[in-house]
């Protein structure tokens, strides 16, 4: 099987331009290809995993990645998928955020030697002159045509700024200028952004010449990856001081059954033939698939030793209530009041509930217990001495803290 075929077998591709030398160019290790990332928080999540995985397996196979940290587009934000305006972040903060990208990435992807690299379209774009980009970019691109798009319908509707409308022309000049000075000869995206990589295939095309090598490939992300990377709690960061080890592997352990499969295609690197084998797994056997994926992933997250004691953690938390490698949270004598705590104040001192009102609906609805045992009184309270030996406090299902003094 040809890497193509794979990545199609594994369900990544969703559409694409001239498929038979996007063919040639991946499975023999020609693609200089890139993919873009707003840098609007400093952790990568969830939400970036079938990214950085498919970065990863296509530079195995010999190809060249380009991750492209969006600093320029991120001064004016991506209408696409929205119903607002996407709020503007300051130069300082989109940096911050480009240099913890990095770190993150380095563990998908090997940036030695040239193997790879990180551009940031702020050096280019923020330096562009105005009169210019209306001269050489603005006559390939029809206005008629780019209203038809659904990225611009979605927001026409509510009111489509002058400065987010130039987006799509930003993003196709970054194809533009990614092919004349590194020879990207491939873009990737997700779904939502096919017509912003059409543009740039255009421009290429229309600039350059019909000779210009210049390919899009669509990636099945946008709908996969929405519903990757949040929980009634907020997002699945990559970042373990955001989300520990534990929480991460609890949430890939916690998919719902008709996920765990496609996810175990798209995300981890078992053979193929493996996982067609887990097709007819049944029952507890789907549990046993959770296992697997969550251990896959947290694995090429966090490391082996990671993966290993947040599995331990997870096992020992249904069979025995251990907690040892279960995310602690330590509570201080500014957290009693006349020396005793309520349940509401544990489970935000925790930060199992973000608020007390969040904490009040989960107890009265059932979902907390206390050592495995269920606690239905929003009045329950604890003094110092119940938490010299930590205690296992659970919200709803998948939520845990093992909280001590």
């Amino acid at each position: 099987m040809t890497l193509y075929d794979e990545l199609v077998a594994r369900g990544l591709i969703a559409q694409v331009t001239d498929e038979d030398e996007i063919k040639d160019l991946i499975n023999n290790g020609k693609a200089v290809f890139y993919i873009g990332f707003d840098p609007t928080a400093d952790s990568l999540h969830v939400g970036h995993f079938m990214t950085l995985c498919l970065m990863k397996r296509l530079q195995m196979a010999g190809n060249k990645p380009i991750a492209l940290i969006g600093g320029g587009t991120a001064m004016i934000g991506d209408p696409s998928g929205r119903t607002d305006m996407r709020q503007m972040m300051t130069p300082e903060t989109i940096q911050h955020n480009v240099d913890c990208f990095k770190k993150q990435m380095s563990r998908f992807i090997d940036f030695s030697d040239g193997k790879a690299l990180l551009v940031n379209n702020a050096d280019w774009l923020m330096n562009l002159n105005y009169v210019e980009v209306l001269r050489e970019v603005g006559p390939h691109f029809s206005v008629n045509r780019m209203l038809t798009h659904e990225c611009y319908k979605q927001r026409m509707e509510r009111g489509l700024t002058f400065l987010e409308f130039n987006y799509m022309i930003m993003q196709s000049y970054d194809f533009y200028e990614l092919f004349r000075k590194y020879g990207c000869n491939m873009q990737f995206g997700g779904d939502d952004q096919w017509a912003n990589m059409l543009g740039g295939t255009e421009l290429i095309r229309r600039k350059l010449g019909k000779d210009a090598y210049a390919m899009t490939i669509t990636l099945l992300l946008n709908s996969e990856g929405k519903k990757m990377g949040k929980t009634q709690s907020g997002a699945v960061w990559l970042d373990p001081e955001k989300t520990s080890p534990f929480d991460f592997y609890q949430y890939w352990r916690n998919v719902a059954d008709a996920d765990v499969l496609k996810f175990i295609r798209m995300l981890t690197f078992l053979p193929l033939e493996e996982v067609d084998k887990m097709d007819t797994w049944e029952g507890a056997q789907l549990n046993t698939a959770k296992e697997i994926l969550a251990f896959e992933l947290t694995k090429l997250v966090h490391g082996e030793e990671e993966a290993k004691k947040a599995q331990e953690g997870a096992r020992a938390l249904f069979s025995s209530g251990n907690a040892a490698n279960m995310p602690t949270a330590t509570l201080t004598d500014a957290d009693f009041m006349d020396g005793s705590i309520d349940i509401l104040g544990v489970l935000v001192a925790s930060g199992l509930a973000a608020s007390r009102s969040e904490a009040r609906r989960a107890v009265e609805q059932g979902g907390v217990s206390v050592d495995g045992e269920k606690v239905t009184d929003i009045r329950a309270a604890f003094t110092p001495d119940d938490f010299k030996e930590a205690k296992v406090v659970k919200k709803g299902k998948k939520n845990f803290r093992k909280v001590e003094m």
